[in-house]
């Protein structure tokens, strides 16, 4: 059950694609910038896809939710809890200094113990806020989809509205640290990594230990 990395766009983002090989159905999760050049592979692989996933409503992450929407049909999943952060997406885009087309509202909602199936690939889903009120990881066989909450050597930032480092270092301790240590840790910007490895090397995680 392969998950496919796309950095992408002038924030380093990671979009990615999870692929279910029996049936070649994918969800496409954190459509970011320039994302649409995706599409070149979907049409070359004949993917169809199925979903269009959210971790979290900051504006690099769902800049290609509209365009994903129209352009496929496939249902937006997001955590409710990162609504009203989706709706402002246009307000985000302009602190940024970015013109950005607002996201549709999500066609389905995310919760902590729900599963999506995809074809024959079972995504589950960990409720992990922090870094926003409504952030999720999407795990899927021995890989974590975590967005912005954890990375290679560092954490989230927890200086933007509707943040808490108290919650985000508590998402991390009671959800991501009780993943098996070979846990590949795919986040929302820069390097894969494992969960063994954030455990013995990440300075961010010390207190937690």
């Amino acid at each position: 059950m392969p998950v496919i990395k796309y950095s992408l766009g002038p924030m380093d983002n990671n979009t990615y694609i999870i692929l279910d090989e029996a049936t070649k159905e994918i969800a496409v999760v954190d459509p970011s910038f320039d994302s649409e050049t995706l599409f070149l592979d979907v049409e070359k692989n004949e993917w169809e896809v199925r979903y269009i996933l959210n971790t979290h409503a900051h504006f690099d992450h769902i800049i290609g939710n509209a365009l994903w929407v129209e352009k496929t049909g496939a249902p937006l999943g997001l955590h409710r809890d990162d609504l009203t952060i989706l709706r402002a997406l246009p307000e985000q885009g302009k602190r940024f200094g970015f013109e950005v087309t607002p996201s549709p509202d999500p066609d389905f909602f995310i919760e902590e113990g729900n599963s999506i199936q995809l074809g024959e690939t079972k995504i589950d889903v960990l409720f992990t806020p922090g870094h926003s009120p409504g952030g999720v990881t999407f795990v899927v066989g021995s890989s974590a989809i975590v967005g912005d909450c954890l990375f290679a050597r560092s954490v989230g930032r927890t200086d933007l509205p509707g943040s808490s480092p108290e919650t985000l270092m508590h998402s991390i301790k009671t959800r991501l640290l009780t993943l098996p240590d070979d846990t590949e840790v795919l986040p929302g910007h820069g390097p894969a990594t494992t969960i063994g490895r954030e455990r013995r090397q990440n300075p961010f995680l010390k207190e937690l230990l």
